[in-house]
């Protein structure tokens, strides 16, 4: 019936009817919360352009995840930040590493807890690529050794789930084999199945130390312009044996994320990644916007598009909202 009859403002007029007829819901247990882990011990250092985040040692890594824990968010995923750097990127896969270290630590003080691993090469190479460069490219071959080394690696050392954002072609199925050659046919593979090369990332190499001595990443993260190949990628990755898929970054590519949910009948992820968190952070700080509403709705948004799990650095301030 026309208006005056419809009047779809009475669904809108109190909180309380809001609430009631609110379509998308988050919960903390949606969201894994990013963390950097650095060597040293008591070490708490603020990553300048990504306010109330940190580069942690252990110890203090283990605390924060304590938090987590009690705010009832879904997990965390670690990224490391070796002592040492080469060109064979050998911290990524040593059974000593920062990361295999830190999921020992965190298995022994929060079992319970949620660990995913990033399984990727540029925190740990001297130039800051994703695998070995040969002639001034990056190998896709031979850096699937590494990955699937990686992997093992963490699987051995306690890690839940395994994430691998290298976007090498092939990596899946490697490290699905390796996986299961050692015994982790378990272990499921999270997949950043469609990385786009994005200018987002660059609050993130400095919390991570990764960005790139030379030239960029752009022969192996996918071309922003291009969605039909981002559904190829997912089709390709769950061919070889993901178990879930990711969309990074996640504002840019709600689309995606939207079209992917159509298509796949996975579990997906969408990474809201450093850049999209540090603009927010920046406006917010210049009163330009509202930090916690633009927070919830940015979230919101994401979750409405389709993603089942928000990777976020917002994830304990929402937590604590929620």
């Amino acid at each position: 019936m026309p208006f005056p009859v419809q009047r779809l403002r009475r669904l809108r007029g109190s909180e309380s009817i809001r609430n009631l007829v609110r379509e998308t819901r988050l919960d903390p247990s949606q969201f894994i919360l990013p963390l950097f882990v650095c060597p040293g011990e008591g070490v708490r250092r603020e990553i300048g352009s990504m306010p109330g985040n940190y580069q942690l040692s252990i110890d203090e890594l283990v605390k924060e995840c304590a938090e987590a824990q009690s705010l009832g968010i879904g997990g965390v995923i670690l990224f490391g930040l070796p002592e040492t750097k080469d060109e064979m990127a050998s911290g990524a896969y040593a059974e000593d590493g920062i990361v295999q270290s830190a999921i020992r630590a965190l298995k022994r003080e929060l079992p319970r807890l949620l660990a995913i691993t990033d399984v990727c090469n540029c925190e740990y190479t001297s130039h800051g690529h994703c695998g070995l460069v040969v002639d001034g490219d990056v190998d896709n071959d031979r850096t699937l050794e590494w990955l699937a080394c990686s992997a093992v690696s963490h699987a051995r050392a306690g890690a839940d789930i395994v994430a691998p954002s290298d976007m090498m072609d092939g990596r899946v199925g490697a490290i699905r084999t390796a996986l299961d050659r050692n015994g982790f046919q378990k272990t499921p593979i999270l997949s950043y199945a469609a990385k786009f090369a994005s200018v987002f990332y660059g609050p993130f190499r400095e919390a991570a130390d990764s960005t790139p001595q030379f030239g960029d990443r752009r022969s192996y993260q996918m071309d922003p312009a291009n969605g039909r190949e981002a559904m190829r990628e997912i089709e390709l990755d769950l061919e070889e044996g993901a178990d879930m898929i990711m969309v990074k970054p996640a504002l840019p590519y709600l689309d995606l994320i939207c079209q992917a949910r159509e298509r796949f009948d996975v579990p997906i992820a969408a990474y809201q990644v450093s850049g999209e968190f540090s603009m927010i952070m920046a406006a917010a700080r210049n009163g330009w916007i509202d930090e916690q509403r633009a927070m919830m709705e940015t979230l919101t948004s994401i979750r409405r598009a389709g993603a089942g799990m928000i990777l976020t650095y917002f994830a304990k301030a929402a937590a604590k909202l929620l």
